[in-house]
């Protein structure tokens, strides 16, 4: 009997756990609650009008076509019965392996502040997506409107919570957009008088990155007019503002568009899979995993990408696609020693480097031997994006909007979609 691999989960360690067990005398079933992998380093870009949907998702299905020892279920894992060694899917149906490959990924968090999720959305699937990027276009729309000019003021203000990779992108592209994109498109409205403040509790923007590059990111920042306000911790968000406590006591900000990057957390299926195991998550619902990425007393069962808690030197490794992207590489040889009865080889993150853009022309990256910003970081940042989207048409379309996009500062996809307030 062939042995049986189910992956659950479709994003990056998944698709590369898939692809590393091509020629692998196993049966792989992967399950993925959506149709389609997502590249999620280019959400923002969709949230911000630069590209659709469509241009940074793959069809699994289609991308697996090729692999004749994959089949494709859509279908969410909601539990794994790790005794009976069988996945447990939301229709009630069960799917048995003899290795398990957890990769779903991490979901939006806003420490036990649930209720912030409604006015400040976040960014982690299409669907968030598409709704910030109507919540920016609509703002915008909204204070042409506006007869009162205190109104006015307050629509044309935008707070990004969290100055990460992701908070630092959307800012910074919000910028283009009032600086660039929409500068003579309204009558009553001067879109480049937009403020965009970008709030975060570290005492630098980029924390991840060294001090140096932090500096050159907040000058690039400025330049595009974002404003950084650091150290300073988020109390309350509403419809129409934030409040924080910071070095000058409680403040708050009047906006009636704020969006959520401070912070995600591991799917629940990795508590329910520890808890079975006798073992305890980090506090991002992480899963601790051995150096072969299994799970202490369960060879059998695999964890990787934004789920996974493994340490390396000492250091917890981050949840980027890089991580994921190679521990799913990892899966392969890992399987093959265990089908063969041999000892399972080792995981070793390379770190190849971290980008981060900030707009047009301006960037930071960090790639070990060498760390520097500006143009040349932007177009690297570019050149391995493109190199990373999964398909030669994505690949295509997305360099041709960017071009197209930089010499004319027009984004074609400014749809307003969806419904309800802002």
């Amino acid at each position: 009997m062939s042995h049986k691999v189910v992956i659950a989960g479709g994003g990056f360690g998944g698709m590369n756990a898939a692809r590393a067990l091509a020629r692998q005398p196993v049966e792989v079933t992967m399950i993925d609650k959506r149709n389609f992998h997502l590249f999620q380093p280019m959400l923002y870009q969709v949230a911000t009008g630069s590209l659709s949907p469509g241009d940074i998702t793959a069809p699994l299905r289609h991308v697996l076509s090729g692999q004749k020892n994959v089949r494709v279920l859509m279908a969410e894992v909601t539990d794994v019965d790790v005794a009976g060694r069988a996945v447990v899917l939301d229709d009630g149906g069960r799917v048995p392996y003899d290795t398990l490959v957890v990769a779903a990924g991490a979901r939006n968090f806003y420490f036990g502040n649930d209720a912030w999720e409604r006015v400040a959305p976040a960014l982690k699937t299409i669907e968030d997506a598409t709704e910030v990027r109507r919540r920016i276009f609509v703002a915008f729309e909204n204070a042409e409107r506006a007869t009162d000019p205190t109104a006015r003021k307050e629509w044309l203000r935008f707070t990004v919570v969290g100055a990460g990779p992701t908070g630092v992108e959307l800012a910074g592209a919000i910028a283009e957009i009032a600086r660039d994109t929409l500068r003579h498109d309204f009558r009553q409205i001067r879109p480049e008088e937009a403020e965009i403040l970008l709030l975060d509790g570290s005492t630098r923007v980029l924390p991840p990155f060294t001090p140096d590059l932090s500096e050159k990111a907040e000058r690039q920042l400025i330049r595009v007019g974002v404003r950084a306000r650091t150290s300073v911790r988020v109390t309350g968000i509403d419809e129409r503002g934030v409040e924080f406590t910071g070095p000058h006591g409680p403040e708050r900000i009047q906006c009636r568009t704020t969006i959520w990057a401070a912070g995600v957390r591991a799917e629940p299926l990795g508590e329910r899979i520890a808890r079975q195991c006798g073992a305890d998550v980090d506090r991002g619902g992480r899963i601790p995993v051995g150096a072969d990425l299994s799970v202490a007393g369960h060879p059998e069962i695999l964890a990787i990408g934004d789920i996974a808690w493994f340490e390396q030197d000492g250091q917890s490794l981050p949840g980027m696609c890089p991580v994921a992207m190679q521990q799913g590489w990892h899966v392969g040889p890992v399987v093959a020693a265990r089908v063969n009865g041999q000892a399972a080889p080792l995981f070793r993150y390379r770190n190849k480097g971290t980008m981060a853009v900030i707009g047009r022309n301006a960037a930071v990256a960090d790639l070990g031997f060498a760390r520097f910003g500006g143009a040349l970081a932007w177009l690297a940042w570019l050149l391995v994006h493109i190199a990373y989207l999964i398909g030669f048409r994505n690949r295509l379309l997305v360099l041709i909007q960017w071009g197209f996009q930089y010499v004319s500062f027009n984004r074609g996809a400014r749809l307003i979609t969806g419904r309800g307030g802002n």
